[in-house]
């Protein structure tokens, strides 16, 4: 018996648990694949189905608890970390928003099954103020039914895979170092997915030191918040911006004086939603719309000082 269908049977539960850990963490490591064989196995009476269950349930739910508790203490932050982790393309943290915003808690039952969604959901959920009891329900059941997916899917097709592992038994080493090589592949196309997206949105930046300049000199540049309405109530806009996204683009750019200085901002990473609105203005003859450079934070970071003195007022935003 080849070495690699050997570790799957001897070590199917702990195989699967440190799978899917991995991949809820945030890491490129696709955990279905492994939830399947596990479950065809399981459908042979060689590995226990309810022990892969919990495992698959018990390593979602410690990962899902994890970012959960990191949203509800650094918020914003936390969700851009994850998108570098997770390798997904840079527009995953604002996509994503206002879905869980509009669904709350309940979304947490498919996010697991919706790329992106599911590695910022629960950071995002603690973000939003959603109570701890009402986020362990949910993310138990949207493990249960993500986990059963699986498992279920490799028992009702046990034949076709257990013909793909007795294949992979008679290749032995081969098969070992070619699953090796396909989830590199895997690796390297979501890594390349991220930089063509990075790549794809060239856009004019605009520092914080040129903006305060600008402001200084009576330019008066109009500041526009490119962000999610999520994400706008999870932090203060800057002073006197104008929401982009409660405006209707063509009858804003209409009212505009095309050679006014255009700043777009937002707290993605890499400026990604400010690069795209930006693009759109210098696309309608705004030759002077620019991205600003870091966003949010760097704004954040340039008002410290002056604001070191005043309390933090925290925000919280309670989501069932």
């Amino acid at each position: 018996m080849s070495q690699l269908v050997h570790l799957i049977q001897t070590y199917g539960v702990l195989i699967v648990f440190g799978t899917v850990l991995l991949e809820q963490i945030g890491l490129p490591i696709p955990a279905m694949p492994m939830l399947i064989v596990a479950g065809a196995l399981a459908a042979g009476g060689e590995i226990s189905w309810a022990a892969v269950l919990a495992a698959s349930v018990g390593a979602c739910l410690i990962s899902d608890y994890f970012w959960f508790k990191a949203g509800r203490f650094y918020g914003k932050r936390v969700l851009r970390l994850l998108c570098k982790i997770s390798l997904s393309p840079d527009y995953c943290v604002s996509q994503t928003e206002d879905k869980f915003r509009r669904w709350g808690a309940k979304s947490l039952l498919v996010a697991k099954f919706v790329p992106g969604f599911n590695t910022v959901a629960p950071p995002l959920a603690g973000a939003m103020g959603t109570t701890t009891p009402v986020f362990l329900v949910y993310s138990v059941l949207g493990a249960l039914l993500w986990s059963a997916v699986g498992i279920g899917i490799g028992m009702l097709f046990k034949d076709g895979i257990d013909d793909v592992l007795t294949t992979l038994e008679t290749m032995g080493g081969v098969a070992l170092s070619g699953l090796l090589v396909l989830l590199a592949a895997f690796i390297l196309y979501k890594y390349v997915e991220r930089r063509r997206f990075r790549n794809s949105l060239p856009a004019e930046r605009i520092g914080m030191d040129e903006l305060i300049a600008l402001q200084g000199s009576g330019a008066a540049p109009l500041i526009i918040d490119a962000r999610s309405l999520t994400a706008r109530e999870l932090e203060a806009a800057i002073p006197g911006a104008l929401a982009y996204a409660a405006c209707e683009p063509g009858q804003l750019m209409a009212s505009l004086d095309k050679d006014r200085h255009i700043v777009v901002y937002c707290s993605c990473p890499n400026d990604v939603t400010a690069a795209q609105v930006a693009r759109q203005f210098v696309a309608n003859g705004f030759h002077r719309a620019r991205a600003l450079h870091g966003g949010l934070d760097a704004w954040n970071r340039a008002q410290a000082p002056a604001d070191a003195a005043a309390p933090a007022t925290p925000r919280e935003k309670r989501v069932v």
